[in-house]
């Protein structure tokens, strides 16, 4: 489904600024796969997911997805194959535009565009349903600005349409970091529901470990550019935080005072 492979990025190569981005990552998913990483600031982690989604280009390796090599191919033209959630619940929706205006948008993204305005009947019945599985009552707001929603629903409402065309992958970039408590673990529910109704192949950044253990069935830790540990469904079932600060600590070799603050 997803296969990088010995992907390098280097940023201000030549200079004092210099750094390895990437450094020879090989990571592979199969369909259905929910992979987390974790890592500290600086691991590589977004650069990643964007290399992945086209926004950057690697310096040497590989990226395909669904058998096709995508490398060289634009980041608009990569979208018929990826749905990204961003940490940024601004990020994800047009605040101007109604809810319906956006599903609308998002619903076409990788279908056949026509010169026909608005939205039939049924597609507004069909809007109505899938927001239903929500359970936020936006159903009941077509017409209401995306900018007049809340953070958590309007990062709802994101992963929504990140999902409305079942992308080959999906990628969930610390999507519920910027939320408060209450309306991060409404959205970790709603991710875990929807990744597995349509069976979507995912990919998550997180900071947060304990999320991080009970998403999924895989996860990897990112550091300096690498991946460093990837852990399988297995082993995964029983891992915990301490554990994993044990590993980092094992593979740094070095005991570090904040570890829990670089991963957490």
């Amino acid at each position: 489904m997803l296969h990088l492979t010995q992907i390098n990025k280097v940023f201000n190569e030549g200079t004092l600024d210099e750094k390895n981005a990437l450094d020879h990552v090989n990571l592979s998913l199969n369909e259905g796969d929910f992979v987390t990483i974790i890592g500290s600031n600086g691991a590589g982690k977004s650069t990643l997911m964007n290399m992945i989604s086209g926004v950057l280009t690697p310096d040497t390796g590989t990226v395909e997805i669904d058998g096709k090599n995508v490398t060289f191919m634009s980041e608009h033209k990569r979208a018929r194959y990826i749905g990204r959630v961003f940490q940024d619940p601004m990020a994800g929706t047009a605040p101007t535009m109604t809810i319906e205006e956006n599903l609308a948008m998002a619903y076409s993204r990788n279908r056949t565009r026509t010169f026909r305005r608005g939205v039939s009947k049924a597609r507004r019945t069909y809007f109505k349903e899938v927001l239903e599985t929500l359970h936020l009552g936006l159903e009941n707001r077509l017409n209401a600005k995306v900018g007049m929603l809340s953070g958590g629903e309007r990062q709802a409402l994101s992963l929504l349409m990140a999902t409305f065309t079942e992308p080959s992958i999906l990628l969930l970039d610390e999507h519920t970091a910027a939320l408060d408590p209450s309306r991060a673990e409404l959205i970790t529910n709603i991710t875990k529901e929807i990744v597995a109704d349509k069976g979507l192949t995912t990919l998550m950044v997180t900071h947060n470990m304990q999320q991080a253990l009970d998403l999924g069935n895989r996860l990897i830790m990112m550091d300096k550019g690498q991946i460093i540990l990837e852990v399988g469904e297995e082993e995964k079932k029983s891992l915990t935080i301490e554990r994993l600060l044990q590993e980092f600590q094992r593979i740094r070799g070095e005991q570090m005072a904040n570890d829990r603050a670089l991963l957490s």
